[in-house]
């Protein structure tokens, strides 16, 4: 009769020896919320870094980023008045950003053709090519660690989190921009 070798037990990282840490000093202590938790923030500090380092060797300023990300999501073409709604500043805060931005030729303003008052602004090929190769850093490494979960798991993963994001933004807690 064949014998049945044990299971391997599953990898550790850092946070299971955390909880285990923490469980004596906090008997009720959920250790599958402690960890999940802690891992959320742990992944959050560790992309943070991975996309300011990608600003650093893109050489761009996070408020940079900010204002080319906003323009690229609206197809490339904004008005200043529509940059500051989306990045939540007064208008004298964008018209700032702007001028540094097209100094360096990442954008362009030009007079609209619609309203001969309003100025639009424009990623220039310069600047859509310096946002999504920052972009596309932080984005390797996101599918670099979901890539360890199968398309089903992380279609469950994302499902799960929403449940989670439903409440946190009950009542407006945790929504933002």
């Amino acid at each position: 009769m064949a014998h049945k070798a044990a299971p391997e037990p599953a990898a550790r990282d850092w946070t299971d020896g955390h909880v285990e840490r923490w469980l004596p000093v906090l008997p009720g202590l959920d250790p599958d919320i402690e960890g999940a938790v802690t891992r959320m923030k742990k992944l959050t500090v560790y992309l943070r870094r991975i996309r300011e380092q990608s600003l650093i060797d893109f050489d761009l300023e996070r408020p940079e980023f900010d204002t080319l990300h906003k323009l690229a999501g609206r197809g490339g073409r904004a008005t200043p008045s529509e940059l500051a709604a989306d990045l939540d500043l007064a208008p004298a805060s964008v018209t700032g950003r702007l001028g540094g931005l097209e100094g360096r030729g990442l954008i362009r303003r030009t007079p609209s053709k619609e309203d001969r008052r309003r100025v639009d602004v424009e990623l220039t090929k310069s600047g859509r090519s310096i946002w999504l190769g920052a972009m596309d850093v932080l984005g390797h490494e996101e599918y670099r660690l979901l890539g360890v979960l199968s398309k089903d798991e992380r279609a469950q993963l994302s499902d799960m989190l929403r449940r989670i994001m439903l409440v946190a933004e009950e009542g407006g807690g945790a929504s933002w921009r």
